[in-house]
């Protein structure tokens, strides 16, 4: 196993990259609610050719000028997260979508809860975008980054004309 990682400062604070064998598998933001449980179990810091595109990718996000990214991911986790993460992947940039519109995806509108577990569980934030995802009436629930940032995710990738109308 090869793991290394890198600290990209951001408009909404210092994001811890990690890479494992040529795959992204954590984009931790500073004091989120779930780190990861295996962080500091042999992490070498360094810089790598993912490294430098994914802070360069970032970059260019938080600029205003990338709404996708190309980076190869792998996140941790279970089957059913490993899905929900699936499907966040699908939500274009300004888009948004509920858990409920999410579950009614997977088969069944009963599982809101469940997709909001997994949602607030994404080891890859930003660039598996859960700040897309909002409450049934629209309202900013849960971020582990905190709803500071998931706000300020949102009117990043917002229209200026959409948001002259927006309350949040």
């Amino acid at each position: 196993m090869n793991r290394t990682h890198s600290i990209v400062d951001s408009p909404i604070g210092p994001l811890t990259v990690v890479c494992e064998d040529g795959a992204l598998v954590f984009l931790h933001m500073d004091q989120a609610k779930y780190p990861p449980k295996d962080f500091g179990a042999r992490v070498d810091l360094g810089r790598s050719p993912l490294h430098a595109a994914t802070q360069e990718q970032l970059g260019e996000y938080f600029a205003g000028e990338r709404t996708t990214f190309d980076l190869p991911v792998a996140p941790r986790g279970e089957g059913f997260h490993q899905t929900v993460w699936t499907l966040l992947q699908r939500i274009a940039y300004g888009e948004r979508r509920s858990y409920g519109q999410l579950a009614e995806e997977l088969g069944d509108k009963r599982l809101a809860q469940a997709v909001g577990w997994a949602n607030g569980r994404n080891p890859i934030a930003i660039v598996i975008p859960c700040h897309r995802v909002l409450g049934a009436d629209g309202s900013l629930t849960g971020y582990a980054g905190g709803l500071d940032r998931k706000r300020f995710l949102l009117e990043l990738e917002e229209p200026a004309a959409v948001s002259a109308g927006r309350l949040f």
